[in-house]
């Protein structure tokens, strides 16, 4: 089964030819999944990038894998929106410790359009400290769109979570299309996108075959793929599902590596939880992006991080890795903000 027809990406998945991806051989999959990878990036170098929580919990959505819902009782303390001061310091932290892209999260169903100039400013404060930019904040109008496209914001993620198929099961308070208008939102407004979904829920196989179906058949692949295993919170409906088989989910990452050949494919949610051998291996599958630095604020070293140590020991470097200043200078600037931040509650985890 050929993944590519001649040297374009495509954009005509049909299920069946996904599933025929996911039930090769294994070990046909990885080799043609990382012959892919080689193609197109680096297979030594990762994007490292750390997200933040700006607004958290009391969100609308019954999302059964959430505990940012306010629907469920998971012992999650609501936040209201970061002053610009806190987002600022925690980024300083972020670039000092080695992420080039800082990702903001708020935990609302969309922005009311009051909260737009604030996020708005984050953004361009982000941007100058010279990091990649990334918004999760829920769906977004067309208006939305332009004005955060305005402000600098280089990514937009909104997740379409699973199959048209199985996404009733997950939840029902916005539908698919509604996400799909999103995604068509930013692009329409020239950010680019970050689109990816989670694993593990109870779905089928043929369901993260449609998962990866929609975001390949979309008329321009998303630049960012994050696959997320399900972490499982007490207090969620989802809390005893069982758990995904850990080749499944690596399947998932080398074919969505071979439907999608030019996107970063982000190893994200539920990492925590993985060893060694099976983050190695998605990387094997492709897998060149990260969520880091959940320990950051309480780790002043980056070559003491146990990401850097698993990277190093695989001989991948982080793409970008401060590459303006020597290892010294980088750890004094992880020292001095270490020093000025303590609250590591801000961070999500970057599990």
């Amino acid at each position: 089964m050929s993944a590519q027809k001649g040297s374009l990406p495509r954009h005509d998945w049909t299920r069946e030819q996904v599933l025929a991806l996911f039930n090769q051989p294994f070990n046909d999959l990885l080799f043609d999944a990382q012959v892919m990878h080689r193609k197109h990036f680096n297979p030594n170098q990762v994007q490292l990038s750390t997200l933040l929580s700006i607004k958290t919990g009391a969100c609308p959505e019954d999302c059964k894998y959430c505990p940012q819902s306010a629907r469920y009782d998971t012992g999650l303390e609501k936040e209201k929106l970061l002053q610009i001061d806190q987002v600022i310091e925690a980024a300083k932290i972020a670039k000092a410790s080695g992420s080039s892209r800082f990702c903001m999260g708020a935990a609302w169903r969309s922005p009311h359009d009051r909260d737009i100039p604030a996020v708005a400013q984050m953004i361009r404060e982000v941007k100058s400290l010279g990091m990649e930019t990334c918004m999760t904040l829920g769906m977004l109008s067309e208006d939305q769109s332009a004005k955060l496209a305005d402000a600098g914001l280089d990514y937009y993620n909104h997740n379409l979570d699973t199959s048209k198929e199985f996404y009733g099961e997950v939840i029902t308070t916005r539908t698919y299309q509604d996400r799909l208008n999103t995604l068509a939102n930013v692009r329409n407004s020239g950010m680019k996108v970050c689109a990816g979904g989670i694993v593990g829920m109870g779905e089928e196989q043929q369901d993260r075959a449609g998962l990866l179906m929609e975001l390949a058949n979309l008329p321009v692949h998303p630049e960012s793929v994050p696959i997320n295993m399900l972490v499982k919170v007490a207090g969620t409906p989802m809390a005893n599902e069982a758990d995904l088989d850990p080749f499944e989910f690596i399947r998932t990452i080398a074919v969505a590596r071979l439907m999608m050949p030019k996107s970063y494919v982000r190893l994200s949610a539920g990492r925590e939880d993985m060893n060694e051998h099976m983050q190695a291996m998605a990387f094997m599958a492709g897998a060149n992006s990260i969520f880091y630095c959940d320990k950051l604020l309480t780790t002043p070293n980056p070559k003491a991080n146990s990401d850097m140590q698993l990277l190093g020991r695989l001989g991948i470097v982080p793409e970008e890795y401060q590459a303006d200043k020597d290892s010294q200078q980088q750890e004094d600037d992880l020292h001095r903000a270490l020093n000025e931040h303590k609250n590591d509650h801000l961070f999500y985890r970057a599990g």
